[in-house]
């Protein structure tokens, strides 16, 4: 059996920024004092002249990269979930999101997996903050591979983009050489007829790892990766609900607000069927190994597996 090959995408964001200096002159980035952490410091090497460190004041590095963007420039904005959605919202929304400007923001160490640093830095609540953005674009890749595409992609697009990326080293498990990211478009993992899991980020994998497990137990389980929260890929959403008559989501987010959120709003106006959703459950985290957290809150195959047999009988 060949060796899992685990990266955190944080990692795959700092290169991927360095990759992209050589093919637009016109992109820049920003960091919060946190360029060690966010893996902006690739890029900073790389280009000091084209470097920004704004100290620990997130809210006026979203201003400065407001302005930058004004120019021509292509800034991305980078530091921790819990700074760049939460305590710099006011400016994202009114200095980037109302004059519909084209600001990166790369938002590292989301969710429970910061671990050991506790619940004043795990981030569950950015995605339903920035879905209240209009015009905000949302991606949560899963893997190394699909995060740099999804930086790529960002730089390609005009407009703010969220972009959502991990501490914790997880599987890579798009191929490199086939996989294509697109821009508001879902992706069938695995194909099943009884239930749909739709998941996002690092609990992509394990909904995979639930789907083998469930198929062992006789139900066939559809797994879809959605990476771009918003604009969310409806068709497919709807099209799922359908083909199997009910969903489960997952992701590494509270369950008010985000992913979950995002698909029962989508299946209440297209196909009413019922939906589990498997996420923060409305509380706050706290410190500890980000494995045994992941556990403990239920973002794992285990409790995938556990809630998907719930959701069947809701049929």
């Amino acid at each position: 059996m060949s060796e899992v090959i685990k990266k955190a995408t944080r990692e795959s964001y700092g290169e991927t920024l360095k990759e992209l200096a050589e093919e637009y002159d016109n992109l820049v980035v920003l960091d919060a004092d946190l360029a060690a952490a966010t893996k902006t410091a690739v890029f900073k090497k790389a280009y000091p002249e084209r470097f920004f460190d704004c100290g620990i004041a997130e809210a006026n590095m979203m201003g400065v990269s407001a302005g930058l963007a004004t120019c021509g420039k292509i800034p991305f904005a980078s530091t921790f979930a819990m700074f760049a959605a939460g305590r710099a919202y006011e400016i994202v929304r009114n200095s980037i999101g109302y004059p519909h400007l084209n600001v990166k923001i790369g938002a590292t160490h989301a969710g429970i997996s910061v671990g050991e640093d506790g619940a004043t830095h795990q981030c569950n609540e950015d995605i339903a903050l920035m879905r209240t953005i209009p015009g905000m674009t949302i991606i949560n890749p899963c893997d190394d591979v699909e995060a740099r595409q999804a930086v790529r992609c960002a730089v390609e697009f005009d407009g703010p983009v969220y972009m959502r990326f991990g501490r914790l080293a997880v599987p890579v498990i798009n191929d490199r050489e086939t996989y294509k990211f697109e821009l508001g478009k879902g992706v069938v993992m695995r194909d099943g007829k009884d239930v749909t899991i739709v998941a996002t980020g690092l609990m992509v994998n394990e909904a995979l790892e639930a789907s083998k497990v469930l198929e062992a137990e006789g139900i066939s389980a559809r797994v879809v990766n959605i990476h771009t929260i918003k604009p969310l890929d409806k068709e497919l959403i709807c099209q799922c609900a359908r083909d199997t008559g009910v969903m489960v989501t997952a992701e590494e987010h509270s369950i008010i607000g985000g992913l979950g959120s995002a698909v029962a709003e989508a299946v209440t106006e297209c196909c009413p069927v019922p939906v589990v959703k498997i996420g923060v459950n409305d509380v706050y985290g706290y410190s500890g190994p980000a494995l045994d957290l992941l556990q403990k809150f239920g973002l794992s195959a285990e409790n995938i597996v556990e809630k998907t047999k719930y959701a069947l009988t809701l049929k």
